[in-house]
């Protein structure tokens, strides 16, 4: 079984298929494909990823892309612990987390972590798209947080999937002076230490 992913460390979306990886014991190969370079827009990555995204899965000369169909894929063909729910709620719960951090949250935490670390990425420093990509996240880190609920992790006893979609963008946010007011939200710190304390978060900074 040969696994390459393409994407660069830096990017949030690949490092949650690395961590994903991690998490499952499983060996890959890595073709560094940088989004602040511009790489995903050239040509022979475009044959990959139509749209110039990443990151993009090769296994055995099946091509996967798209974060959520990746995970999907790797939970069914990799050996290891499944990061997919085993009860129908808690995948519901998992799904949520995804569907919800990809349509309402991603943008915002680019807006947030963007203007310290990255704010040419962005066209410059926009101070009004900071202070609403900084009331977004907090209303998406509230929704989650209700969706967790009482448990250790997003989506039920264990961890799954959905803790790792998150995750790589608040670190991001993490390094930023916003951080605090930002992660100001009950429930998220116990959860935010879980995960900063996993060996996949700690084995995959970029």
């Amino acid at each position: 079984m040969s696994i390459t992913l393409y994407g660069a460390n830096g990017s949030t979306y690949v490092r949650t298929v690395r961590m994903f990886l991690a998490e499952k014991g499983a060996e890959y190969q890595q073709v560094q494909v940088d989004v602040l370079k511009g790489e995903p827009h050239s040509p022979e990555h475009l044959t990959r990823h139509p749209f110039g995204k990443v990151p993009v899965i090769d296994h055995d000369g099946f091509q996967v892309i798209e974060t959520g169909a990746i995970t999907t894929y790797l939970n069914e063909v990799l050996p290891g612990p499944s990061l997919v729910p085993g009860n129908v709620k808690d995948r519901a719960r998992a799904n949520m987390v995804m569907g919800i951090y990809d349509s309402y949250g991603y943008g915002g935490f680019v807006q947030v972590a963007g203007y310290h670390l990255f704010p040419d990425f962005l066209g410059g420093q926009n101070d009004n798209a900071r202070r609403e990509g900084i009331k977004r996240v907090r209303q998406v880190l509230q929704v989650l947080m209700k969706i967790k609920g009482n448990d250790p992790f997003l989506a039920g006893q264990q961890l799954s999937v959905a803790d790792l979609f998150p995750a790589p963008m608040c670190f991001y946010v993490s390094l930023t002076p916003d951080a605090k007011e930002v992660f100001d939200v009950e429930g998220f710190a116990p959860w935010w230490d879980r995960v900063q304390a996993l060996p996949s978060f700690q084995g995959t900074m970029p």
